[in-house]
């Protein structure tokens, strides 16, 4: 199945507006500013946190994964839509809405960790900077 921006857009439909961007060599798929899908060899991979893997792994499906440098194998947080939802307008809204969260929840958790307060530490003096405040008279 060939999937190009339109036919992206047309899948989903039922979900409401979505924006379609390339990407290495596959689309990401985008609505309220958050990827919550990708696709890359003609098939859908959804975003998937722990509250929604479990309904994955009862269909039966895979996350995505690719061989990084080195050839080791790297999962992604998006898992392989399942086929009977290229021709399921309302359950591919359902899941949509799903992955949106999911994505929703990753980006709030990776604010929270840059917002993290940071313990104060003293500036670590360095060899080089030891030298130049001796040379400065600081």
């Amino acid at each position: 199945m060939a999937l190009d921006e339109s036919h992206i857009n047309d899948l989903f439909a039922a979900f409401g507006p979505v924006v379609v961007r390339r990407m290495f060599g596959g689309w990401g798929i985008y609505a309220d500013g958050l990827m919550f899908a990708i696709v890359t060899d003609g098939v859908i991979y959804l975003k998937a946190d722990a509250q929604t893997i479990p309904a994955f792994e009862k269909e039966g499906l895979r996350p995505f994964t690719y061989a990084a440098k080195g050839r080791k194998q790297v999962s992604l947080s998006y898992w392989r839509m399942p086929d009977r939802l290229y021709d399921d307008a309302d359950e591919l809204a359902r899941w949509a809405r799903e992955a949106v969260m999911a994505a929703q929840r990753a980006a709030e958790n990776k604010a929270a960790g840059g917002r993290r307060r940071k313990t104060a530490t003293p500036r670590r003096v360095t060899r080089q900077r030891l030298q130049l405040r001796r040379r400065s008279g600081k």
